[in-house]
């Protein structure tokens, strides 16, 4: 195969690379996009959170006191889940003499739950901070396991294909190859100079 036939080759794969790659994480770079702009200006959103607060009961029996490892973790968290209808992932679960406190987190959500360990008595209080919240959470990977942080990973990946895939494109269109690499050079330089200039 000739050097010219390569390169038509490398060209046409880089184009339909590029073009299909595009449009299949066009749904994550919106999302990242969109939560770029919440992100920056979280003000807007300020006023959404709601806080309640909830009381009920479990039994004492899962929350032995005759060591603290006597508490049945499994069985109290599950209790909060399905009794007082909280969500999440537990961040971290306080065992003290008198109470146990069980933290859940998620995106844009929080709950502290005291439990009594002599009467099995729980006090929560839960807080979901708005859909703002929720999807600025999801941008940052913030309190979201391990499944979402990998799609933040993978968009990442198809970021960088695509961005990649269009510089091969350029290169192969010659009457435009000059301008596309000042202007690259350009954004980036602009962007360097916008943080050395105005970032304290």
């Amino acid at each position: 195969m000739t050097r010219l036939a390569w390169r038509r080759r490398i060209a046409k794969a880089s184009r339909w690379l590029h073009i299909y790659g595009s449009m299949g994480s066009l749904a994550l770079v919106l999302f990242f996009t969109i939560t770029g702009v919440t992100l920056n200006h979280q003000a807007w959103f300020a006023n959404q959170q709601a806080t309640t607060d909830r009381h009920g009961t479990m039994p004492a029996a899962w929350l032995r006191t005759e060591t603290p490892e006597g508490v049945d973790k499994l069985e109290v968290v599950e209790a909060l889940r399905s009794r007082a209808g909280l969500r999440g992932a537990v961040s971290e679960f306080r065992i003290e003499d008198a109470q146990c406190e069980v933290l859940f987190k998620g995106p844009g959500y929080e709950a502290s739950a005291l439990i009594d360990r002599a009467t099995g008595r729980f006090d929560i209080t839960e807080s979901r901070m708005g859909f703002a919240a929720v999807i600025n959470d999801l941008h940052k990977g913030r309190d979201t396991g391990p499944i979402w942080k990998a799609v933040i990973d993978i968009s990442a990946a198809f970021l960088l294909f695509i961005s990649v895939t269009g510089l091969v494109m350029l290169y192969f269109v010659h009457k435009y190859r000059v301008a596309g690499v000042i202007l690259f050079g350009a954004g980036g330089a602009a962007t360097y100079l916008a943080y050395i200039a105005f970032v304290p």
